[in-house]
């Protein structure tokens, strides 16, 4: 993992409230926007909570899919929560997948890239694996500007506390931008690289359902979070409830923005 604190990827049941039923809405579009035809074989690399995965099996009609997690708790989670039909499972290194080459005619990866330590690998790896004129994909959160969940944790944070700037995401990890996506595909040998933005919207029913994911301690910013005391846990919530636009009714009504690219195989 990159930054000062390891990110813990442990726990699927805590994940998916905080990020993983966003990542569901991004998925539908996303995958809508490959153009993958029916009865094709799919590679998931960093499948986590399956949340990809559910959608390319009620979506995209697979013939085959494979799907990889370096997590052993993530890999057994989504294994649950999709079932056998139509997916196999395996924990696996993204920079280093214990597959064929040429054997996908699509392989896919949701906010994964910026937690492999070598993307530029991974998208290698991914490559490999896939046939010529196939299609290789992903998306990340915009972290430094539009994914505002996160955005408006870590300004409070940022606020509070000036170490909190360094564990950023927005900070951390150059992969949420267009650019470098792009870069990071042309680079790989990819053609007809091209990134779009999806922006599905994040709606809490109230504070509690906004605050209380980042008490799970799975990623960077709820693992921060739960590295607080007590006492400065308790402030930086106030700061965040203090800054959210809540409508009339409790509810608060924010945005999320993933950034997706998609290249071919050569």
């Amino acid at each position: 993992m990159t930054g000062a604190r390891q990110d813990s990827w442990s726990a699927g049941d805590l994940y998916e409230p905080y990020v993983g039923r966003w990542s569901r809405l991004v998925a539908r579009d996303f995958l809508a926007w490959l153009e993958v035809g029916p009865q094709r074989n799919w590679l998931d690399v960093g499948c986590g909570t399956g949340a990809l995965a559910e959608s390319i099996l009620s979506q995209a009609r697979p013939r085959r899919l494979q799907c990889v997690d370096l997590s052993g708790a993530f890999i057994a989670h989504a294994k649950a929560r999709v079932g056998n039909a139509g997916a196999t499972f395996a924990v696996a290194d993204a920079q280093a997948l214990p597959l064929d080459a040429a054997r996908f005619d699509a392989a896919v990866s949701a906010l994964v890239l910026n937690f492999i330590p070598r993307p530029e690998r991974g998208i290698a790896e991914m490559a490999r694996t896939v046939r010529s004129g196939g299609i290789i994909a992903a998306y990340v959160w915009d972290y430094a500007e539009k994914m505002e969940l996160m955005r408006y944790f870590w300004d409070a944070a940022a606020a509070l506390d000036p170490a909190a700037v360094a564990l950023d995401e927005g900070v951390r990890f150059p992969l949420c931008q267009p650019a470098a996506l792009l870069d990071l595909f042309s680079t790989a040998g990819l053609t007809r690289a091209e990134a779009r933005c999806i922006d599905v919207p994040t709606r809490f029913q109230d504070f509690d359902d906004y605050w209380h994911p980042f008490l799970g301690g799975q990623g960077p910013a709820p693992g921060y979070a739960m590295s607080l005391s007590e006492d400065r846990r308790d402030a930086l919530r106030e700061k965040i409830r203090a800054a959210l636009p809540f409508a009339a009714d409790g509810s608060i009504d924010l945005s999320a923005r993933a950034w997706a690219v998609r290249g071919r195989v050569a």
